[in-house]
């Protein structure tokens, strides 16, 4: 055997092997080879932060496998993933098996043109990535490792901190905090119904505080007379979305089909293992000039001329490091459909979803734009105003009615409308300045201020990455290490922090305000990127950050009291002994504890109970989780009723069993 290609995954492996044939021997190293040590620091720091990497005990088998057969291999060709992570894994790779001649193959889809070229061009590892995914390991291993004692010491035993996740947990409690204090401000809103030759709706300019002022103004307005005052018309064009980065394709998921980040990133990996998209994780929205001939080609066909823009569409990435990844996410093959990609063996119907969005999305950003007439009609009613003396005549109220017409549909032919935009959109009757209206009726509501938003899963990583908070690869784990570590909940698919995660939020801020500041830890991916280029050197940027931070570690632990977390009442007494029993959390999520301990030691399993019937025998259904902290639902008759569910069940369906 001459060639040994290594990748990460069995799934990459077999689709490489259909490309280089029987020459070329493909093995996966399913993932890391070595990692930094659980059960200690690993990290020499009195030698210049040395990472002390060792063989999990769980991949000594695959490793011993690699170096048996790259033994008998004159080449070893290294085909890991084109970012730091993927150098990082390769270099490891090449450090344990140690072979003579090792080439590093680079490419952003597993087609077989793209396969062919990079093995026809190799290069060698890239030391400036590898260092740079070195730096963010090492410098999450030395504040997570060190901060835990700590937290333990003050807060709480089991409790774990993360450099950029604590960062998220604190925009999720800030907005926690923002929500409590906000106070809901009444205010009215006035429409008219008014009509020339067709019924239009226009709205009052006015802020109306209370139902009493609303009340005054309808009763002027019932008395007054309408007139359009002005018409105004404009052209509006509405372009194209640019092609996907890891982040938008996450918030477009989440938002459009419900989709986890955690669950996207893993659709995705099967669909790019296969060939059918380019690399998921990527923060660049550049495209191939083949790949835009193709499509501007396929749209053409498809939807005719007019739907393509005299020129290509260029997107220009904002990320300063976008080059490490060269495209944006896009399938392989503009012409690929999507019943192709659910057909293919091992795809569920979830892949072809997503697929389906980088598809529709990849197709879009190279259309053209749609093109709509927006009209704007202020109209005038004059009458007597409230605030004025009685008897004083003249007073003039404004009303504004707006409409749109799309003309040409360009890209939304494809993409589809966005409904918060589209829903409340009317089309208005030929209206001209001077033209009288009839009343024919007011339409008063009464409406409060809304509170900022909680953050869900699109609007969190839309936010930090606003911030130069995370990045592609990094998005994904934040967001499941907050829940995982029960500091926030999901509720409406919208994030509330805990108890402890407001403990453990507001601890960091206090004592380590630099560490977990927003603009520090947009700095320090500066940092890392800056690495990643080759412009700045690892081990300094550790150690510029680990001294001051190792001495406000000492200050800390010394001066810091104790944090004494907010007991949760679960409302129910201790069958034993009387006392209130209270919510806690352990390894596999939360329980029921007797307020007592250690006197009486007391639990019981937490039962979260929705307000939905099981449908086989309409008992209650109850969340529950398995040991991994996934989220099912069963029936509380359980094990009588064997009724379980990985999804919320619907209303609609266990409403079936009453009919």
């Amino acid at each position: 055997m001459n060639n040994l290609v290594v990748v990460e995954s069995p799934t990459k492996a077999r689709t490489l092997q259909r490309f280089l044939g029987d020459q070329y021997q493909i093995e996966a190293s399913m993932g890391h080879v070595r990692d930094l040590p659980k059960s200690e620091l690993g990290v020499d720091i009195e030698n210049d932060f040395l990472p002390q990497y060792i063989i999990p005990r769980a991949k000594i088998k695959q490793v011993n496998q690699l170096k048996k057969t790259a033994k008998l291999a004159k080449t070893l060709w290294l085909a890991t993933d084109p970012d730091r992570e993927g150098e990082a894994i390769a270099w490891h790779i090449q450090q344990l098996l140690n072979n003579s001649q090792v080439k590093r193959v680079v490419f952003h889809e597993i087609t077989e043109e793209a396969i062919k070229q990079a093995f026809a061009k190799p290069g060698e590892l890239n030391m400036q990535l590898i260092n740079a995914q070195q730096a963010r390991r090492v410098l999450d291993r030395l504040v997570g490792y060190k901060l835990s004692p700590l937290l333990w010491q003050k807060v709480k035993r089991g409790l774990s901190a993360g450099r950029v996740q604590s960062v998220a947990l604190r925009l999720i409690v800030e907005r926690e905090r923002e929500v409590t204090a906000f106070v809901a401000q009444e205010y009215w809103v006035i429409e008219a119904e008014l009509k020339n030759s067709d019924v239009f709706i226009a709205t009052l300019k006015a802020d109306i505080k209370n139902e009493k002022e609303a009340k005054e103004h309808v009763k002027n307005l019932e008395k007054a007379s309408y007139v359009v005052s002005k018409v105004t018309q404009k052209e509006i064009r509405r372009y194209p979305y640019p092609p996907f980065t890891t982040s938008t394709m996450q918030q477009a998921s989440s938002n459009r089909l419900g989709f986890s980040a955690k669950k996207t990133m893993m659709l995705s990996q099967a669909l790019y293992e296969r060939g059918f998209i380019t690399y998921m994780r990527t923060d660049s929205v550049n495209l191939s000039t083949g790949a835009v001939a193709a499509v501007r080609n396929y749209i053409g066909q498809n939807f005719g001329k007019k739907y393509i823009p005299a020129a290509a569409r260029i997107y220009k990435s904002k990320s300063k490091n976008a080059q490490e990844a060269h495209e944006a996410i896009r399938p392989t093959d503009a012409q690929r459909q999507l019943s192709l990609v659910g057909a293919d063996a091992g795809l569920t119907r979830d892949h072809a979803r997503l697929y389906e969005l980088i598809w529709k999305r990849f197709v879009a950003c190279q259309m053209s734009e749609a093109v709509m007439d927006q009209t704007t009609v202020d109209v005038t009613a004059r009458g007597s105003h409230p605030e004025r003396p009685k008897g004083v005549e003249g007073s003039i109220y404004l009303l504004r009615a707006t409409g749109s017409v799309i003309r040409f549909e360009g890209w939304l032919k494809l993409y589809g409308k966005e409904e918060e935009t589209d829903e409340k959109n009317q089309v208005l009757p030929a209206l001209k300045e001077n033209m009288p209206l009839s009343l024919i009726k007011l339409l008063p509501s009464q409406h409060f201020t809304e509170a900022p938003p909680r953050y869900n899963e699109a609007s969190l990583i839309k936010k930090l990455e606003e911030l130069g908070i995370g990045r592609p690869s990094t998005y994904a784990p934040i967001l499941s290490t907050i829940q995982e570590r029960f500091y926030v909940e999901k509720q409406e698919k919208k994030f509330i922090p805990t108890v402890l995660g407001f403990a453990v939020s507001d601890f960091l801020i206090k004592y380590f305000p630099d560490v977990f500041d927003y603009q520090f830890t947009a700095q320090m991916e500066d940092k890392l990127d800056e690495i990643a280029r080759g412009e700045r050197q690892w081990r300094p940027t550790i150690r510029e950050f680990y001294e001051p931070f190792e001495k406000k570690l000492e200050q800390t632990g010394e001066t810091a009291e104790k944090v004494k977390v907010a007991v949760e009442l679960a409302g129910k007494k201790c069958p034993k002994c009387g006392k209130d029993l209270i919510i806690r959390v352990g390894r596999f999520g939360k329980f029921l504890a007797c307020s007592g301990f250690p006197d009486c030691k007391h639990t019981e399993n937490l039962e979260e109970i929705i307000n939905i019937k099981c449908p086989d025998d309409g008992g209650d259904i109850v969340v529950r989780h398995t040991k991994k902290r996934k989220t099912f639902y069963g029936c509380k008759n359980w094990p009588v009723c064997k009724f379980a569910s990985w999804t919320k069940p619907k209303e609609a369906i266990s409403n079936k069993n009453k009919e």
